[in-house]
């Protein structure tokens, strides 16, 4: 299973990741919300994890640009 983890606390992501690694997930990292929806264009992820409150684009406008785009 491949996860994207959009937290701009780069604590709570990097916590996040060895987390979900120790489960044997597969996880990429980003940190705002446009670099989300490039990751989101160029590979298929299972499950995302938003922050609701990142730069530039919040986690709740990622979600309903990827609803708009049927992916």
């Amino acid at each position: 299973m491949r996860i994207l983890i959009a937290e701009d606390e780069v604590t709570i992501a990097r916590v996040l990741k060895v987390m979900l690694e120790k489960n044997k997930y597969a996880v990429d990292m980003v940190h705002n919300g446009n670099d989300a929806l490039d990751y989101i264009q160029v590979t298929t992820y299972d499950a995302l994890v938003l922050d609701i409150m990142m730069p530039g684009i919040d986690g709740f406008t990622v979600c309903k640009e990827i609803r708009k785009r049927s992916n």
